[in-house]
């Protein structure tokens, strides 16, 4: 669990334009697996439900909710 830890720490440092192009269409599935690996990772049940989701919406209408809120918040809202 140590990994999945360190492999979201290491996403949340990730400099704001990269976060950002992670959200647009197709590349968007990163944020639907980093919400995987933080759920698992924190044995949020929850959180690994939403990534589920964005990997089957991800391409479609889901990224548009996480490039608003990275550009707003500086990281995807639901992770």
């Amino acid at each position: 669990m140590k990994f999945l830890r360190d492999l979201t720490r290491t996403v949340d440092k990730l400099p704001q334009l990269i976060k950002i192009i992670l959200c647009l269409p197709f590349l968007d599935i990163v944020w639907a697996i980093y919400r995987i690996v933080k759920g698992v990772a924190e044995k949020n049940v929850v959180t690994i439900l939403i990534g589920v989701i964005w990997v089957i919406g991800g391409c479609t209408i889901t990224w548009v909710f996480d490039l608003i809120t990275t550009i707003m918040y500086g990281h995807p809202k639901l992770t």
